[in-house]
């Protein structure tokens, strides 16, 4: 349950045309709800935190996934799983016929994102090589489903620094940059060195042996000379988006004050 059902459900109650009890027994579910004894769904936490939970896939069978987007879809009408295998993919298009699959990110999708309340702010989401795209889709996906809107420049890598550059009207506006890259992970300082905006970066494990499945550009990440970068894990996409969501979404709250 997030704020705008939670408005409604109280509006109900006040014109009459839902009842005491039956609005109390949805507010039971509110702290988690238990699915099959093997999962408890957090159905507050788009309340508590202004987004709600992501099934992580990895290490959770076709049906243990498809159960819980099915009830995730049956409390908010809406669900979203990362890292989702085609196998995971079809045991949830079995209970829940409108969900699609977006390939590159490894997503699975019910619903339609939020539409962003604040349009004219957003995050740019920047890849250095196509290679790093499935990193950045999964950042931008992320951002778009909570409400908040991605610019992407993908392949803008420090190799062709001219590809960057004719692409700063873009990055300098921005209210967070996402810098998703692999190899030696040079295009956070980058970027960092150009914009006033904070940078998220997400080194990935693409690259040579010597890149040490993402380490490397994690290393390069956390020992940047550039100013304003704050590190997320290898690979986690997920984490950045909802790092600069939160950055997003209070810079617009402070605005209304």
């Amino acid at each position: 349950m997030d704020t705008d059902r939670l408005a409604t459900l109280l509006a109900e109650v006040r014109d009459g045309s839902v009842a005491i009890d039956d609005a109390l027994d949805q507010l039971k579910r509110l702290p988690f709800e238990t699915v099959e004894g093997h999962a408890r769904l957090d159905t507050h936490r788009a309340l508590r935190t202004g987004a709600a939970e992501v099934v992580f896939c990895p290490g959770k069978s076709p049906d243990q996934v498809a159960s819980i987007m099915k009830r995730l879809v049956e409390l908010s009408g809406r669900a979203m799983a990362s890292r989702a295998t085609r196998e995971q993919y079809d045991a949830v298009k079995a209970v829940a016929p409108d969900a699609v699959y977006n390939d590159l990110a490894q997503m699975i999708l019910i619903g339609a994102p939020i539409p962003a309340p604040h349009p004219d702010r957003y995050v740019g989401v920047l890849t250095a090589g196509t290679a790093d795209i499935r990193v950045g889709e999964e950042a931008a996906l992320v951002l778009e489903w909570q409400g908040t809107r991605a610019e992407r420049l993908y392949d803008v890598g420090v190799a062709g620094l001219h590809r960057l550059l004719s692409q700063l009207d873009v990055v300098q506006k921005a209210d967070v940059l996402i810098v998703v890259a692999g190899m030696e992970g040079a295009l956070a300082s980058v970027a960092a060195g150009l914009v006033s905006c904070p940078v998220v970066a997400v080194p990935t494990s693409i690259g040579y042996g010597a890149s040490l499945g993402g380490f490397a550009p994690l290393l390069t990440m956390l020992n940047s000379c550039a100013g304003g970068i704050a590190v997320v894990n290898i690979d986690n996409g997920f984490g950045a988006a909802q790092f600069a969501h939160r950055i997003v979404s209070g810079q617009a709250a402070r605005s209304k004050d």
